[in-house]
Order: C-alpha cells, then sequence, then structure tokens
C-alpha cells in the first residue's frame, strides 16, 4: 500500500500536471523527505514525495514532474538502476541522484544512465534545494526561449557553481538593456555564447545579433565598419552605408577580442558607449545607440591598462558588470554534462546510434585538461562520432594527445627538483610513478589537494580523481 505524501492525480486541480513546476523526491529518511519537500515548497515548487522505489513508479504513472531527487539506496532498488526506468516514464525530466557516499565511479554511472547531477547527501540541505531551484529557472528560461538553438547554449551546460553563477548573472543584468557588460576567459570557453544567451532573454524577439571581431577590423576602415559612412566621406565612398551600430537596431553588439582593438579607436568607441550615440564618416548628424552593447576578451585588460595598450577610462565603461567565465579544467564536474550533451547532439545530426560511453573513454575525457576548452571538447567529441565504426565511441577514436597517462603532471621544474621520484627498473609503470607522484605531493603539503593539484599542475578535480583511482588517503584522511 502506497504511503507517499501529497499524491496529486492528474486531473486534480493540484495536479502536478498543470504549469507548476514539480518535484518528486524519492528518499527512505521522511525525515530528511519531508525537509527538502517543505523547504521547496516555500520556494513555490509544488513536490510529492515517495519512500521507496515501487511508491515513485507509481507517482510517476499518475504525474508529470520536471525533476525528481533520488536516493542511490532505496530498500526495494538501486537508485541509479532505477534512473532509466523514470526517465521512460517520465520523457524529459531532470534527475539528481543523491548520496552519502561520494565516488568518481558511482557518478560516472549515473551520468551514463542520464541523470544531470550527483550531489552528497548533508545536514545543510541548502545546495540541494539551489540545484532544483537552478532547474526550475533553467526550465523558465527554456519555454521563455523556445525557439533558441538549443545547441548554441554549448559553453553554459553544466552544475558547477562557476557556471551556474554565470547563468545567474546573466539572467539578472538581462532586464537592464543599457548596462555594458564584460565577458572575460580564456579562449573557447563560451563567451560568444553568454552573450548571445544574453541576446535571447534581454532584446526584442527577431532583433540582429551581431558579433564584432576587434582582431580583424582593418584601421582603414574600422569607423566606416562601426558608425557606417555618408556618400563622398572618402575616396570609394559612393554611396551612403550604414555601420553596425544602426544596423544592430534594439539588437545586441559583440565586440569581441575587445583587448586587441587599436588605441586610436577606443577613444571613439568610449565616447559612443558614453553618449549612446554615433555620427557616420562624413556626418555632424547624430544617430541615438538602440542596441546592447556587450564585450568580450581573453586578456587581462588591467595589465593591458599597465602597459599603456589599453584606455582605463574604457575599461571603467565596459566593465560595469563584469562576468568571468571559468576554464574547463577549473569546473571539471561540467564536463560529464557536456559529454553527454555534445555526444547526443552529434549523434543525432549525423544520424549515428551510439552505445553509452565506457568507464574508459569518459574517465580519459574527464583526465584532460582542455587548454581549448569547452571548444576543444566540441570537436574532440565530433571528430570521435565521425570515426565511429560498431556504434561505441572507443579510446582509438581520441586524440593522441590525450593518451599520455601524466597529461601535464608534474611539469613544474620545481616539483620535478623538490620531489624527483626513484625509478626502480621491472617494478614501476607509468602508473606506479604517477601514483608516487601524487603521495609525494599530498605528503609535502600535509593532504591540502588544492595546494597539492597545483604543485603538480592540474586541476583539483583531477587530482581528486586520480586519488579514487589509486585509493590514496590523505594525511587529514588518515588522521579520521
Amino acid at each position: 500500500m502506497l504511503q507517499s505524501i501529497k499524491i496529486r492525480d492528474k486531473g486534480s486541480p493540484d495536479s502536478l500536471d498543470n504549469k507548476a513546476f514539480g518535484v518528486l523526491v524519492v528518499e527512505d529518511v521522511k525525515l530528511f523527505a519531508q525537509t527538502i519537500s517543505m523547504e521547496l515548497e516555500r520556494n513555490g515548487i509544488c513536490c510529492d514525495v515517495a519512500l521507496c522505489a515501487s511508491e515513485a513508479l507509481a507517482l510517476c504513472q499518475r504525474n508529470s514532474y520536471q525533476a525528481i531527487l533520488l536516493d542511490h539506496k532505496l530498500p526495494d532498488d538501486d537508485g541509479i538502476r532505477l534512473i532509466p526506468v523514470l526517465l521512460g516514464r517520465q520523457g524529459k525530466c531532470s534527475i539528481i541522484v543523491m548520496t552519502a557516499y561520494e565516488t568518481i565511479q558511482n557518478a560516472i554511472q549515473a551520468i551514463r544512465q542520464g541523470a544531470d547531477d550527483y550531489v552528497i547527501k548533508e545536514t545543510n540541505i541548502r545546495p540541494i534545494i539551489d540545484r532544483i531551484l537552478e532547474i526550475r529557472r533553467r526550465d523558465m528560461v527554456r519555454q521563455a526561449g523556445a525557439g533558441w538553438d538549443e545547441h548554441r547554449k554549448d559553453g553554459l551546460l553544466g552544475n558547477s557553481p562557476a557556471i551556474i553563477q554565470v547563468r545567474r548573472q546573466i539572467e539578472r543584468v538581462a532586464r537592464r538593456s543599457e548596462t555594458t557588460i564584460l565577458f572575460t576567459g580564456e579562449t573557447g570557453v563560451g563567451k560568444e555564447v553568454a552573450a548571445r544567451y544574453l541576446h535571447k532573454l534581454s532584446a526584442p524577439e527577431g532583433s540582429p545579433f551581431i558579433s564584432v571581431d576587434c582582431v580583424a577590423l582593418p584601421n582603414s576602415l574600422v569607423e566606416s565598419l562601426l558608425f557606417g559612412h555618408e556618400k563622398g566621406a572618402f575616396t570609394g565612398a559612393d554611396k551612403m552605408k550604414n555601420g553596425v551600430f544602426y544596423e544592430a537596431g534594439q539588437g545586441t553588439i559583440l565586440l569581441d577580442e575587445i583587448g586587441d582593438m587599436d588605441l586610436s579607436l577606443q577613444g571613439k568607441l568610449l565616447r559612443v558607449l558614453e553618449s549612446r550615440s554615433f555620427q557616420r564618416v562624413g556626418s555632424v548628424k547624430e544617430q541615438a545607440v538602440k542596441a546592447r552593447v556587450v564585450a568580450a576578451t581573453n586578456r587581462d585588460l588591467m595589465e593591458s591598462v599597465r602597459q599603456g595598450r589599453f584606455r582605463f577610462d574604457l575599461y571603467q565603461r565596459l566593465s560595469v558588470f563584469p562576468v568571468h567565465i571559468s576554464a574547463l579544467r577549473e569546473r571539471g564536474d561540467d564536463i560529464p554534462v557536456l559529454v553527454k550533451h555534445f555526444v547526443e547532439f552529434f549523434s543525432s545530426k549525423m544520424n549515428i546510434g551510439l552505445e553509452p560511453l565506457s568507464p574508459e573513454v569518459l574517465g580519459r575525457l574527464l583526465d584532460y585538461d582542455y587548454p581549448g576548452n569547452v571548444r576543444e571538447l566540441k570537436n574532440i567529441l565530433e571528430r570521435a562520432v565521425i570515426m565511429t565504426e560498431s556504434g561505441r565511441i572507443e579510446l582509438k577514436h581520441l586524440p593522441e594527445r590525450m593518451h599520455r597517462v601524466y597529461s601535464d603532471l608534474g611539469n613544474s621544474p620545481g616539483m620535478i627538483q623538490s620531489h624527483a621520484i626513484d625509478f626502480i627498473p621491472g617494478i614501476d609503470t607509468m602508473k606506479t610513478l604517477e601514483e608516487k607522484l601524487i603521495r609525494r605531493a599530498l605528503n609535502h603539503t600535509d593532504g591540502a589537494k588544492a595546494e597539492a593539484a597545483k604543485l603538480l599542475g592540474i586541476s583539483r578535480f583531477q587530482l581528486l580523481r586520480r586519488i579514487q583511482k589509486y585509493n590514496i588517503l590523505s594525511l587529514e584522511d588518515e588522521e579520521e
């Protein structure tokens, strides 16, 4: 007999099949489940609770949910095994697996089965609540912009605190159309994707998004390209032409790689941003700027200011609302989500049926540090899908650079000199040497994983994967 809490029938006035955002909490500890349910409902989310797998399946037969919080260990089934069954009954639904025991292997398995995320159960339930609120926010944005090509969100997919913060910042500033935004981050992190996301949320439907590559702007024609010109304004100007600031209308202009803009143009751009108006070359008539102007750079603009290559007043004007997008190696938790998205996208686009990725392939993808960031990961997976022969992506389909055991482990000269390790012929292998190096680094930092990762030249996420791989206990773990 079902003992789940607050069951709603599909035909009832309080049904979760209406436009409300509905969540199913599948958790055998009743007090913990009720605590989550009450907090979600305080945030305006309809919530049901199931205390076992059979109750969850029965509720999914009667109701539709936008998200499911699923305990890993249930009294009558394994939560991870249950994921495809729930997805089969719910269709599009975000599943978050909750567990008291964090392991990389379980996280990988959950993602492979179709889960969106894998979170740790703690006394403080705030991270779980925030994750559901983020899914609701994403669902609302998706409904508001249903026509937006889904694959354009590449760089903003993920569940790491860093990328969630980026999405929240964009959604917060989208309502303020005249606020100038500066997107910063390494090449390939998704700065243009973020700008397009902002455009979709804030610009009138159908208005243009125009990206201007500041590196490629020819000095002789740059003013004409940006502001337009009158007939006869210069040799060859045989007719009047509108520039980017006019053609953008009420849309969005992205000044990409703004740090490479010529100094002679920076002052003119500052005047346009300050006055919200411009003049065509050869004209004295002021034209109003109606578009939102955003900028992006992979440079440290303050360093460019110190070197005299960038105007400080322009930097101040552009960075009214700075949004930094972290490198992919700094948010390794996003990699499984991005991998799943890209494999599904390219296999669908190429009409190729693929098996789920093996733990070996996914592990190699997780270990790599991606100097080219999300763009590089996307290109790697597009190539891998093309190269598949038997419906399965194998290690041989990944680029040669990903097959180095060490990646960049221990590349720091200081690391090599201070922590030289002995090689024992006939006993040591590349793997045992890697394990020794990690143990030395942890010992040197007294078990501080962030410091050890920095010393080794890898991300903290990559270090944690290797610690679990070799079953290494740090000093702090041993003391416990």
